[in-house]
């Protein structure tokens, strides 16, 4: 039985490939249910309405009715990574560990859904919400990477020649985290609260009286800057110090993704925050995550530098000795 269920390496890093996008995808829906104002459109959980599973309300019903059945090909990905996990031939204890993270992170996202939508999706249960897919990718990323193939033999060189870059290169993930911190809670204050579609009243993060969304709009704008800035200068000493092309192509796509989510913050708050534009945002904030991710994982640990080469006079053997024990 358990030789029929063995997986091949290359076979697991399918799995593992499945489980990232579909955790990445769900993050893009839940965050449609939210824009659209369907936060309530199943104003119950786990059943969409005290009748059944499906709430014929409308469409803000099935959008959220909708993101609620993505749940099952997102959790089947997870616990699929999990399961095989044991059966990849060989198998590896940190794959096993962080296969197991994903099915309890989709476990951990349904119950703070449920009271999400229990308490009315309240600012710091739908910023909690958000955090917690940002954390359940993370483990996603790291099993999607450590599984390649040719990983575990040291195949995989690290991208950064020196400490140095990889410090450069590391250092801007902790500051993406603040940036989406600072995000969410920007979104928190904002007028997308979920319920608009409804006619729900969701109570908004107030902590600046009326000036909470510009000042949390303000706060998040300037990390997303400092992390801009601190990018171009990774990607500099990166280029300069014949850093690898993947890492290099790790950077770029950041800078890139920040520039993009740049010019895209300042026309959605220029124009009153359209719909569309927000969801985009959103979607693009998880997309420069995941690329973080990358950029961390592309750098490497660096090895040391290499053993000086040997002079003329050091390279013949040396003449072995009657003290020396025979092996």
């Amino acid at each position: 039985m358990r030789d029929r269920l063995t997986v091949t390496p290359e076979r697991y890093h399918q799995i593992a490939t499945a489980a990232l996008v579909l955790l990445t995808m769900i993050v893009f829906t839940g965050a449609a249910v939210r824009v659209t104002g369907s936060g309530l459109g199943c104003p119950t959980w786990p059943k969409c309405s005290q009748t059944g599973l499906y709430n014929p309300s409308g469409i803000h019903g099935i959008i959220e009715f909708s993101n609620r059945l993505f749940t099952f090909p997102v959790s089947l990905a997870a616990f699929a990574a999990a399961f095989f996990a044991f059966f990849r031939a060989p198998r590896r204890t940190d794959l096993c560990v962080l296969g197991v993270l994903l099915p309890l992170g989709v476990i951990s996202q349904a119950v703070l859904g449920g009271l999400t939508v229990l308490y009315d999706l309240r600012p710091g249960f739908v910023m909690g919400h958000y955090g917690l897919s940002i954390l359940i990718i993370v483990a996603a990323w790291a099993l999607f990477w450590r599984s390649k193939p040719g990983y575990e033999d040291g195949l995989i060189e690290p991208g950064a020649r020196d400490r140095l870059t990889m410090w450069a290169a590391r250092l801007l993930l902790p500051l993406g985290a603040l940036t989406v911190l600072a995000g969410t809670a920007a979104s928190a204050a904002g007028p997308h609260g979920g319920g608009k579609g409804t006619h729900d009243l969701i109570k908004r993060l107030y902590v600046k009286g009326p000036d909470t969304l510009d000042w949390a709009v303000t706060n998040h704008g300037t990390v997303a800057a400092l992390l801009g800035i601190a990018t171009l200068i990774a990607l500099a000493i990166a280029y300069a110090r014949d850093a690898s092309r993947q890492l290099l192509t790790a950077l770029a796509t950041v800078a890139v993704l920040l520039a993009l989510q740049g010019g895209l913050g300042i026309i959605q708050y220029s124009l009153k925050l359209p719909t569309g534009l927000v969801w985009t945002h959103v979607v693009m904030a998880t997309l420069t995550w995941v690329a973080l991710l990358w950029v961390w994982s592309a750098a490497g640990t660096p090895v040391g530098a290499p053993a000086a080469e040997p002079t003329v006079a050091s390279a013949s053997p040396p003449r072995a000795s009657a003290a020396t024990p025979s092996r």
